[in-house]
């Protein structure tokens, strides 16, 4: 929530708070930073920082050393650019859509080109400003989502001519299965890549995701570009997370009441309690980033007890079952914890159905937003 709007309001008013720990997001980085070293490690801030703000979180990146950013789309990278310092470099994943080549070839904002139709596009912008441009060539080396294909290649190789007005500043690829380190198409991929970038001996490499930095060093190139590991979500199954939780998220209660047996509770009367049970509503609910999934599966705690969610999960709030804790334990007002040291990211998303970045990337608005 903006911050003005809660100074007015308050902050015991809000819905929730939603702490996000800056220290815990550099100490990550710079793990990251080591682990691959010499390597360079950039920063993906997509999707305003994965929810958690952009805005704040570029600035703390960079005063831990990053000098390599990440975004998905352009107006992301505009709006990210007067955060960080003159010397960031600023890249676009999706690269460019048609109309956008001028305003980043006059701000400095480094497009991935993924096709051969964004590199035409690219050096017609290039050739318009009178200048070499840079860019990341990104290739598909079998996740079938962006990037040159093998043809592609080819062409490049035979024809230094469409890359006259180009200043390659890494070749990329992404790598589809990273967080499963047994999984083979981690070497099919890295394979490919290395074949490819054969065909490219003066660009530099840059291929390893959160995942990828934990395969070992012959998937990290001249560059890394960690996502989700920086915000404190688990980026690999082969080892224990050495990541440090970024986030914690809390929620206030609205009222409590006890029920008797046979009461259906939720929209669709989806929940029947089989006993008397005490009720909690949370004041918030799939509209806040807590997924309709969690309905009868996920939970939330309180004095170190899970206190699971009773019935559907309603767009701004939903019900737990707080049978559990003293009578007295909660009130209007009372914070209980959906994310913080008795459930992690994993936690939740597990319960959901789904992954940590889904979970962090909806957050919504409407917590207070607390910056340590």
């Amino acid at each position: 929530m903006d911050a003005s709007a809660a100074n007015d309001i308050g902050e015991e008013a809000l819905s929730g708070v939603l702490s996000i720990d800056l220290q815990a997001l550099q100490s990550n980085y710079r793990i990251l930073a080591s682990r691959v070293a010499p390597s360079a490690c950039a920063a993906v801030v997509k999707a305003d920082a994965y929810g958690l703000g952009a805005d704040r979180v570029g600035p703390a990146l960079a005063a831990a050393g990053c000098r390599h950013f990440f975004v998905a789309h352009l107006v992301e990278a505009k709006r990210l650019k007067r955060h960080l310092p003159r010397d960031a470099k600023l890249y676009v994943l999706n690269g460019l859509m048609p109309g956008g080549e001028a305003y980043a070839a006059a701000n400095g904002i480094i497009p991935v080109i993924n096709s051969l139709a964004q590199l035409s596009q690219w050096s017609a912008a290039a050739e318009h400003h009178g200048a070499r441009l840079p860019a990341v060539l990104q290739f598909d080396t079998g996740m079938s989502r962006l990037g040159l294909n093998t043809a592609d290649v080819s062409v490049l190789a035979e024809n230094s001519e469409l890359l006259r007005r180009i200043e390659v500043q890494f070749i990329m690829s992404h790598l589809a299965s990273a967080d499963e380190h047994l999984n083979p198409q981690n070497s099919d991929q890295l394979a490919t890549m290395q074949a490819i970038a054969a065909q490219f001996p003066d660009a530099e490499l840059c291929f390893a995701n959160s995942g990828g930095i934990f395969l070992g060093a012959a998937f990290h190139g001249a560059l890394v570009r960690p996502g989700i590991a920086l915000y404190g979500g688990s980026p690999t199954d082969s080892i224990a997370t050495p990541m440090k939780s970024v986030v914690r998220l809390s929620v206030r209660v609205i009222q409590t009441h006890t029920v008797s047996a046979g009461t259906l509770v939720g929209y669709g009367g989806s929940h029947r309690t089989q006993s008397e049970m005490r009720l909690a509503t949370l004041a918030a609910g799939y509209a806040d980033g807590l997924p309709r999934s969690l309905s009868d599966r996920g939970a939330a705690y309180a004095l170190g007890k899970r206190l699971p969610i009773v019935g559907r999960v309603s767009m701004d709030s939903m019900t737990i079952d707080v049978s559990a804790l003293p009578d007295a334990a909660l009130g209007l007002g009372s914070l209980v914890e959906l994310v913080g040291p008795d459930q992690t990211l994993e936690d939740i998303a597990r319960d959901a159905g789904t992954i940590s970045y889904e979970i962090l990337t909806g957050l919504g608005q409407r917590y207070h937003r607390q910056y340590i």
